[in-house]
């Protein structure tokens, strides 16, 4: 089935457009732009009519560094890329950004300049990144290391994030059962066995009589549900509470260690894509320090301090527990060979590998047993019910 895409590309004049593509897929989206004779920059689906559940982000990074790219690539110098971007540009927001980089340049500025006085748009990370491939001149090479550097994060985030989607519905989903038998089932039954003039055995004359409170005070009771939703919602956003829950997920043995090792593979590669683009390790190792949980900046800190005196990496990470027996492996191989900054990128992606199959084997550990629960909760509050019928039929009998 066909869709609409939304392709950027830079035509045979060398100016980026904006195209809308009906295809089958991305990829015969692209085909069909390249068989144009353009250069494609960016290919994402259309958006949608009607009302939207998802704020787009005001900056897209990841999309401008990827334009900027390939901008550089067609030949333009820096000024006219960003000129280029923001001709383009219809959002107020983003053109407000992308005048000031253009303003900063034309007064002499450098590109990390002008990104440094919005820090709240381009990370620091990014800055540090485009400051050193000013001196090299790579900056094309270097904002593709960073392109590849968040698009490994944001895959890694958006693996995590899908995962937990499937329970949050079927815990909606039961629990909307569960409040339907309660409000609406269970007070029928009740009038049923009204009539009838037996003893009810005790289990399903309290949940009889909380059924009959829920339909009595409906307002109260939607309101109460409600209420502790929003409250919960609230204090999850609260910077304590989220704090507390943290300290208390990093104490706990199992999902602490997984914890440490999203942290260090995150580290590792933020660390390694400074350093492949010319930064010192110890310059590297400082940017990336606030990336870490306090749990770990303060011995990453610590390792700083000590490189400063000339003590080798690999032993120091060991020592401040800032390894693990792979990283601390490929490490000491980059110590000797030189590239220090490419075995981290390697010890990143071994990790990222093994998080992501930690989040499927947890997946399929806590979605059957989510359905157990459920449905065992389920079950029990249909057996309460009709077991006073059971009870009489066995009377009969």
């Amino acid at each position: 089935m066909s869709q609409s895409f939304r392709v950027n590309a830079i035509d045979t004049e060398r100016r980026l457009i904006s195209l809308t593509i009906s295809a089958d897929s991305p990829e015969q989206a692209r085909a069909q732009v390249q068989a144009q004779g353009m250069k494609v920059v960016g290919v994402k689906a259309a958006a949608a009519g009607g009302w939207s559940l998802q704020r787009k982000p005001r900056f897209d990074l990841l999309l401008f560094t990827q334009e900027l790219v390939a901008l550089l690539e067609a030949g333009l110098s820096l000024t006219e890329c960003i000129e280029t971007l923001a001709e383009k540009e219809i959002r107020p927001a983003v053109r407000v950004v992308l005048d000031e980089l253009i303003l900063a340049l034309r007064q002499g500025k450098t590109l990390s300049q002008a990104m440094s006085a919005r820090p709240a748009v381009f990370p620091e990370l990014l800055v540090a990144n485009v400051r050193a491939s000013e001196t090299s001149g790579d900056m094309d090479r270097a904002l593709g290391r960073f392109i590849a550097y968040q698009q490994q994060i944001d895959a890694l985030k958006k693996r995590m994030v899908g995962a937990a989607i499937y329970p949050a519905m079927l815990m909606v989903v039961g629990g909307g059962v569960c409040l339907f038998l309660l409000g609406y089932l269970v007070p029928k039954f009740s009038r049923i066995y009204e009539g009838m003039h037996t003893e009810l055995p005790l289990m399903s004359r309290l949940l009889l009589a909380f059924g009959g409170m829920i339909e009595q005070h409906r307002l109260a009771a939607a309101l109460c549900l409600l209420g502790t939703v929003a409250a919960v919602v609230w204090l999850a956003a609260q910077p304590s509470v989220r704090a507390a829950m943290m300290a208390r997920a990093w104490r706990s043995p199992w999902l602490g260690e997984r914890l440490r090792l999203f942290q260090l593979a995150r580290f590792y590669r933020a660390a390694g894509m400074l350093q492949c683009g010319g930064i010192p390790v110890v310059t590297a190792y400082e940017r990336v320090a606030g990336l870490l949980h306090p749990v770990l900046r303060g011995p990453l800190l610590q390792v700083v301090a000590a490189l400063r005196q000339g003590q080798p990496l690999a032993d120091t990470m060991q020592r401040a527990g800032l390894t693990t027996p792979v990283a601390l492996r490929l490490l000491r191989v980059g110590e000797k060979s030189g590239q220090l900054g490419e075995m981290m990128e390697r010890i990143a992606s071994f990790h990222d590998d093994e998080l992501s199959r930690f989040v499927d084997a947890a997946t399929k550990l806590i979605e059957p047993l989510l359905m157990m629960l459920m449905g065992g909760f389920i079950g029990l509050i249909v057996v309460l019910m009709y077991l006073p019928i059971f009870d009489l039929a066995g009377g009969l009998k």
